[in-house]
């Protein structure tokens, strides 16, 4: 039986119970009506609790422990972590793991409500509706977030985990809630700080870098190469782990203690007030930036500043506290290049650009290290908001390039952002026509990709060159021909100074390469428009109808044959007409179209002298050879015996 299999037949058992122990037939018809009706899991659910809490004793206790964990853990609990969470006694200096229950006495216990999912390895709710339940009934869990918190520190407290090595981490399937523990007591403390986790968090912080905790914290944070050296790099200490958290309480009592370095730097190269910046805790920063000897530009091993990192984030409050400091540099680069600005404009954060802007000295053109600007930036990701800003500066240049020569207006088109396009085509001095890498124009970019929208505000310039080729000679109609677009083909040909006959680098016509691509809604498009030349060959000498032939297309074949000035007799450079290459390969379709048309010369050979009946038979094309036999027969035309080809 399957996870979703088990859940629903544990719910259906829930319901069944709650239904019977109902005591007259009258009650168990509304209890099954409320059940059908969609209402009956939340009686379901208080039945089972009542069952829960009829248990009594340790039975109860584990159950609901259960739950809160289950509930209010940051994330799912794995088995072991569960059971060694659930063996905490609050306030123990010791920590029994032989008091870790067995799995199967936490199911028991619970009766139903959870599960364990053998994929994930994770303990979880039977059912996501038992989680909404829960969750509206927050008086079933006394201070939660306490007890979580309170478990965490007790645990990183005691004398077992205490006598760990503080340069090594241990074995975690040893000690299974060490992870957890570590890396969640702070996120449970800052939403419910009790006495007990205060006097228990400063206990732990009081030693906190020879703490195995640090490590453990500082290794699910850090990429691994900064923390690879941990033993000869500045530890990660008790004021960076509460300015992480953000817990003010504890971080103004390790301010007030001595010996906190205000600026010291983890192996990652964050000080206390890049954690802070990073995570938002604009309490926290507000306390730090009021330190006397605080620097506000330090960076950390990217070269990234509190600012660059609030504003990443978009955590507005710490971006205003930190701009409102003179000596903050609102323009300092990181190791890539980007600014503070860069990043809120990359991100969308239209709050924090808006604070950015306010200053005089931010430079908005400044380039990353791509010579991708804000605005570029913006454009590429399709955040209007931002874009508009920063296009409201009179300093702003909306036609620089980057490194891939794309100005924004190429950035917005290549990925299909309307928005940002119409944004800027409003204004006069965009360059409509900029050609980027492999020479493409923002109307080939669109056209390519097949954005119409995008392809429609680019046309409604006067000034956009519809025929304008890149590195391959390939028009934006071409472009749009070759993908299929059928949408985009239809905008180009409508504006009269669309040219749908210019050829590609193969001297290949739009017409042509629709045909060889089968693209029949796009041949007939470019059929009906005045002045196309249905016979216009490429390179090869291959025409619509030859290429349409070559690769067996037989929906383009009937549509170009329909024309009375195709030539279906036009011969390649290998003297080869469109019968020749659909009999030599097989393609019965094309080559009945062909015979349709009363002027196609079903005998004409191809420079190596084979007719197509020839070319039929050496490869062994029946069906083919079926076709060109009956339409020799009506014209009377004596054919060879096939034992003569």
């Amino acid at each position: 039986m399957t996870d979703i299999s088990k859940s629903r037949f544990l719910l259906a058992s829930l319901h069944i119970e709650a239904i019977l122990r109902e005591t007259s037939i009258a009650r168990r018809g509304r209890r099954l009506k409320a059940v059908k009706n969609g209402v009956g899991l939340a009686g379901a659910y208080v039945a089972t609790l009542e069952r829960i809490m009829v248990q009594g004793g340790e039975k109860a206790k584990l159950a609901m422990a259960t739950l809160t964990w289950i509930c209010h853990a940051e994330r799912p609990l794995e088995v072991d972590e569960l059971r060694h969470a659930l063996a905490v006694e609050i306030g123990s200096t010791d920590f029994e793991s032989e008091n870790a229950p067995s799995i199967g006495a936490v199911l028991d216990c619970c009766q139903g409500l959870i599960t364990v999912d053998q994929e994930a390895s994770t303990v979880r709710l039977i059912h996501y509706t038992v989680q909404e339940f829960l969750c509206t009934h927050p008086d079933l869990f006394s201070r939660p977030h306490s007890v979580i918190a309170e478990t965490c520190l007790t645990y990183l407290n005691s004398q077992q985990i205490k006598s760990l090595p503080s340069h090594a981490l241990p074995d975690y399937q040893i000690v299974p809630f060490l992870k957890y523990a570590s890396r969640y007591w702070g996120a449970h403390a800052k939403r419910e700080l009790s006495d007990s986790s205060r006097v228990l968090a400063l206990e732990l912080l009081g030693n906190y870098e020879d703490h195995i905790s640090a490590l453990s914290l500082s290794k699910q944070l850090l990429p691994p190469r900064y923390v690879g050296g941990i033993g000869a790099s500045p530890h990660f200490s008790a004021l960076h782990c509460v300015s992480f958290f953000g817990i003010i309480e504890l971080v103004t009592a390790l301010m007030n203690a001595s010996g906190s370095q205000i600026n010291q730097r983890d192996c990652g190269g964050n000080t206390p007030l890049l954690w802070a910046s990073r995570n938002g805790n604009d309490g926290v920063v507000k306390l730090l930036l009021d330190v006397k000897d605080i620097d506000p530009n330090m960076p950390d091993n990217h070269g990234t500043t509190p600012l660059s990192w609030g504003a990443e984030n978009g955590h507005e409050l710490v971006v205003k506290l930190l701009l409102a400091r003179e000596d903050v540099e609102p323009d300092r680069h990181d190791s890539r290049g980007d600014t503070p600005l860069a990043w809120a404009a990359e991100e969308g954060h239209e709050g924090v650009v808006k604070l950015l802007l306010s200053r005089e000295d931010v430079d908005p053109n400044l380039p990353d290290e791509n010579n991708r600007t804000p605005l570029g930036c913006a454009a590429m990701k399709g955040h209007e908001g931002v874009a508009k800003q920063l296009l409201s500066r009179k300093d702003i240049d909306p036609n620089r390039p980057d490194k891939d020569n794309r100005t924004p207006l190429c950035s917005a088109a290549v990925e299909g952002h309307e928005g940002v396009v119409k944004l800027l085509l409003e204004r006069d001095d965009v360059d409509p026509n900029h050609q980027a890498k492999h020479d493409r124009t923002p109307l080939a970019s669109a056209s390519i990709k097949g954005y119409e929208g995008v392809v429609k505000l680019l046309l409604g310039r006067k000034d956009a060159d519809p025929n304008r080729p890149d590195e391959d000679d390939r028009t934006p109609l071409a472009c749009a021909v070759a993908r299929g677009h059928e949408g985009v083909v239809k905008l180009l040909l409508e504006r009269d100074d669309t040219d749908p006959n210019r050829p590609n680098e193969m001297n290949r016509t739009p017409l042509g390469t629709a045909a060889s691509w089968g693209h029949d809604g796009v041949v007939k498009l470019l059929l009906d428009r005045k002045g196309v030349d249905p016979n216009r060959s490429d390179k090869g000498a291959l025409t619509p109808l030859g290429c349409a032939a070559f690769w067996g297309h037989k929906g383009v074949a009937k549509l170009l044959l329909a024309r009375d000035d195709v030539d279906p007799n036009y011969p390649d450079k290998y003297d080869q007409t469109p019968l020749g290459w659909a009999a030599s390969k097989g393609y019965e379709g094309v080559v009945s179209q062909l015979l349709r048309r009363a002027d196609v010369d079903p005998n004409r050979p191809g420079r190596d002298g084979r007719t197509p009946l020839e070319c039929a038979v050496m490869n062994g094309h029946e069906g083919v050879i079926k076709l060109l036999q009956a339409r020799m027969s009506m014209e009377s035309v004596d054919a060879q015996p096939l034992h003569q080809l």
